[in-house]
């Protein structure tokens, strides 16, 4: 994105926004499953931020990234915040994590909202992620005029890109990189007995592709919410099973997918008595599958980071398609730092507004007193004519000084005299 040197970022208040978080580029799965929350965290998180004074905070948490967007003092006060409500510590995030402030925060969102930083590029589940981090901050007071805008403007951006380009064409996506995984290392892959255990997002998203691809007839599927599998099941006549089964079902399976969300892993050694080999994909963040099975000389061990590296044909299509999604984000961008940036000027400009309606006011009382056919009626309507003109004046040149708007506001400021004028 291309920036004016010295340009000036307007803020709603006096503290910054900052981007705060960590990602799939320098933290590992372990790393980022002891940052990571659940949606039942994010709300306590929240909640506790709100009284600890934060106005405006939203936070994302998925396989690939834990993100908290939001205003502080300084980025320390949101990374503690999240040290506090994970299992994570400054330590680990000064080693794997990474801080945004003002105009670079406001453009990593952008392209994490836009497919553009996911592991997978072009993969558009993180916007509904966003969606409903934004919607939750909305509901608990914690998203202000300035983070309501920007959220407005990634969704925008995103929808253009996903419509304007085809930087999202092909099935690619953690599920279908799982499903490509088995497809190329599991021969006679429609034979084999196929077992997926957990049905959030992705295990349904693999769910779909399995049987998309594979034209596998032998998929059984477990939950522990056993009516959530059967409600999948019920859309592709495939085969459930009971929790309390889940050992003798991974005896009989060929491929074992784990795509459950829980904090802790839900698939360890001692629930394996293998007699053929079995490949395990683990799709869960934290890991949900412990390292111990592979003590098992039978087991293959895949974690979605393995499968996320895959690049294919489609990528290398979708890697051709950057170039216009980065003009779109460019031009959402500058909208919104446009609007931002007459946001700020708007106290100036009330307050301005103000003191030359005093300056009417007295005057026409004065002229008043002065003049016995003194028409009333005919100066106030040349002074507010006057009054606005001044203004817009005064707006079109703030909007216009290409960098130069803080010393413009401060000179106005010092001139008229203003005052319960915010300058930042």
């Amino acid at each position: 994105m291309k920036k004016t040197e010295n340009q000036h970022f307007a803020l709603p208040s006096e503290q910054k926004f900052f981007v705060v978080g960590l990602n799939y580029v320098k933290a590992d799965a372990e790393t980022r499953g002891h940052f990571s929350l659940s949606g039942a965290m994010q709300e306590q998180l929240l909640n506790d931020a709100k009284q600890q004074g934060f106005y405006a905070l939203s936070v994302i948490s998925t396989c690939n990234r834990t993100e908290l967007y939001g205003f502080a003092s300084s980025p320390n006060e949101i990374i503690n915040l999240l040290c506090k409500h994970t299992l994570g510590t400054a330590e680990e995030f000064s080693k794997a994590g990474y801080q945004y402030e003002s105009r670079e925060a406001v453009h990593h969102l952008f392209r994490v909202a836009t497919g553009l930083d996911s592991q997978i590029l072009g993969d558009f589940e993180i916007i509904s992620q966003l969606r409903t981090s934004f919607r939750l901050s909305k509901s608990l007071g914690l998203l202000d005029a300035f983070m309501e805008r920007l959220a407005n403007a990634v969704i925008q951006a995103s929808k253009r890109i996903k419509n304007e380009t085809d930087i999202s064409s092909g099935a690619t996506s953690v599920s279908f990189a799982a499903v490509q995984y088995i497809m190329a290392r599991v021969p006679y892959v429609s034979e084999k007995n196929i077992l997926l255990f957990g049905l959030g997002k992705i295990g349904r998203n693999t769910c779909e592709n399995l049987i998309k691809h594979t034209q596998n007839e032998h998929i059984t599927l477990i939950n522990r919410t056993k009516i959530k599998a059967e409600e999948v099941a019920g859309k592709f006549n495939l085969l459930v099973k009971d929790y309390a089964n889940i050992q003798s079902e991974i005896a009989q399976t060929d491929v074992l997918i784990v795509a459950t969300g829980a904090q802790q892993p839900t698939i360890n050694k001692q629930l394996l008595f293998l007699k053929r080999p079995l490949l395990i994909l683990d799709l869960s963040i934290p890991k949900n599958v412990d390292q111990n099975v592979t003590e098992n000389p039978l087991v293959t061990l895949v974690h979605l980071d393995e499968l996320s590296q895959m690049t294919d044909r489609t990528l290398h299509k979708r890697r051709e398609q950057l170039p216009a999604a980065e003009a779109i984000i460019e031009e959402v961008e500058s909208e919104f730092h446009t609007w931002a940036s007459h946001r700020h000027f708007a106290p100036t400009l009330k307050a301005l507004k103000q003191k030359l309606h005093l300056f009417k006011v007295g005057e026409i009382d004065n002229q008043k007193r002065k003049l016995n056919d003194f028409n009333e009626e005919q100066a106030e309507i040349l002074a507010n004519r006057l009054i606005q003109k001044i203004t817009t004046q005064v707006a079109n040149h703030l909007k216009n000084s290409n960098g130069s708007a803080q010393q413009s506001l401060e000179i106005i400021n010092q001139v008229f005299q203003l005052e319960n004028e915010k300058l930042k």
